[in-house]
């Protein structure tokens, strides 16, 4: 059984009537010792749990749904037992559930923890790029985690139910113990994965990378090499990265081509994907969504319009669902979501978790299940740490939220009155009056960015295109 769909029907059963949603509620209520949820779904698979009284119940009644639940789904107990073996398959489904439980059935849904950190690990970096959101520098931030504040923080985010963890920067590499704790995430069983700018990765490093259990690399290419180099601010920087593509895919670690797309490289992404795809062979394609933060405030004018944006979704789309091209194209803007939902016989795409797997557990599904996952996932799905452990609800959004060093994770994602004013879509401005406002809900970090305003609109698509005149005109 495919792991996604694994994901999907188990929330199905859970919320199939009042008696499930109702047991559900007590199994994803939490002990001193952690998530009863998640030792039921160890205990199923056979690891090895000394179980309390109160963990045993959850067991029986875990045991109980996923045996119910196997036969409706038309797989035997066994390949069910071989999915949930997947840490990070089981600690999905108990964060979701567990959301569930304390949050309610939400449009869009909010999971009992971050389902992923994104961790700018350093301000340091090599290169001095345009629209840097971080405002890197050559040298590390006096304040950053220690080694073991680091180890303690991802103990922390085990604890609390976090399943991926995604090293970003600055430059991630050039830190000195990023190896060590790096491994020490993988060893506690996330899904770690990396993204960084590529120029540091030798042969040698990807193998490292990989043997040390990172899953996923995101490498930077914004266009080819007189356009990427200015952008990235030191020549010589896109040969260093094309290079780096190829030595992690040469060592078969799944490889992701990253892209912030603005004026600067608008024209070159045809033939940029072309590239990307037949000459250096990774497997995926990703457009981030430029947000003009920190130094990226100094190129507001190369954003791109409205009609742009979405001619190039639509552009990405069609390489998505284009069965001669081996490339999977996504991207971070939330209306890629719309983008695909618009297209009635292809995969919704879950903007925020960009992998085939995600986009298969949607397809064909029902809006209900487009809305759970909803588009925008900051301060909802995910949220960022700086390198001081300051919590943000997006890396794009530099609003400090809480402090790894002070306070629980879980306790900054429950109680944050910022987290709350950034869950409630019927409050936005211009988005939430769309009619796709569950499925998208449009960039925060872009509102923000704009309109200092959390819940103002994302002057991304046609439905806010009146804000993006008025931004326009005062250019």
């Amino acid at each position: 059984m495919h792991e996604a769909d694994l994901v999907a029907n188990t929330v199905k059963t859970w919320l199939g009537n009042p008696i499930s949603r109702s047991l559900l509620r007590w199994v994803s209520k939490r002990t001193k010792k952690g998530s009863k949820l998640e030792s039921a779904l160890k205990k199923y698979v056979g690891e090895a749990e000394k179980l309390s009284f109160q963990e045993k119940l959850a067991y029986f009644i875990v045991k109980l749904a996923l045996d119910k639940g196997s036969e409706s789904f038309g797989i035997s107990k066994e390949q069910m037992i071989e999915s949930l073996k997947n840490p990070v398959v089981r600690r999905g489904i108990a964060n979701i559930l567990e959301g569930i439980g304390y949050y309610g059935v939400q449009r869009p849904q909010t999971t009992a923890a971050p389902f992923l950190i994104v961790w700018n690990f350093t301000k340091q970096c090599n290169l001095r790029c345009r629209h840097c959101y971080e405002n890197a520098g050559p040298k590390p931030a006096s304040d950053e985690l220690t080694t073991e504040e680091a180890k303690h923080a991802i103990d922390e985010f085990a604890n609390a139910g976090v399943v991926a963890l995604s090293f970003s920067g600055g430059e991630p590499l050039v830190r000195k113990d990023f190896f060590e704790v790096a491994k020490y995430a993988a060893e506690k069983e996330f899904y770690v994965s990396v993204a960084s700018n590529g120029t540091l990765i030798t042969e040698k490093v990807a193998q490292k990378m990989k043997d040390i259990g990172i899953q996923y690399i995101e490498i930077s290419l914004d266009g080819f090499e007189k356009t990427h180099d200015e952008f990235r601010g030191m020549l010589g920087s896109w040969k260093r990265a094309v290079e780096g593509i190829r030595n992690c895919v040469k060592v078969e670690l799944d490889t992701c081509v990253a892209t912030t797309v603005t004026h600067y490289n608008l024209r070159e992404i045809p033939k940029l994907l072309e590239f990307i795809e037949k000459d250096l062979h990774a497997k995926r394609f990703i457009m981030f969504n430029f947000i003009p933060v920190s130094k990226g405030k100094e190129i507001v004018d190369q954003d791109l319009t409205p009609k742009e944006r979405e001619e190039l979704l639509d552009f990405l789309y069609s390489k998505l669902i284009d069965n001669n091209c081996k490339l999977d194209a996504f991207c971070t803007a939330p209306q890629y979501a719309v983008t695909s939902y618009k297209f009635a016989f292809g995969p919704v795409v879950a903007t925020h978790f960009t992998n085939k797997a995600a986009i298969e557990m949607l397809k064909g599904r029902t809006k209900s299940l487009t809305e759970f996952i909803g588009g925008c996932g900051a301060g909802r799905l995910y949220c960022g740490m700086e390198p001081n452990g300051d919590i943000e609800l997006c890396v794009f959004i530099p609003i400090k939220i809480g402090n790894i060093r002070e306070q629980s994770l879980v306790k900054i994602w429950r109680e944050s009155p910022v987290l709350k004013q950034i869950r409630n879509r019927d409050l936005f401005k211009g988005c939430g009056e769309c009619e796709y406002k569950y499925i998208c809900g449009g960039c925060r970090a872009r509102a923000y960015a704009y309109f200092d305003d959390l819940q103002g609109p994302d002057p991304s698509c046609s439905v806010n295109e009146k804000y993006w005149e008025k931004l326009h005109l005062y250019r």
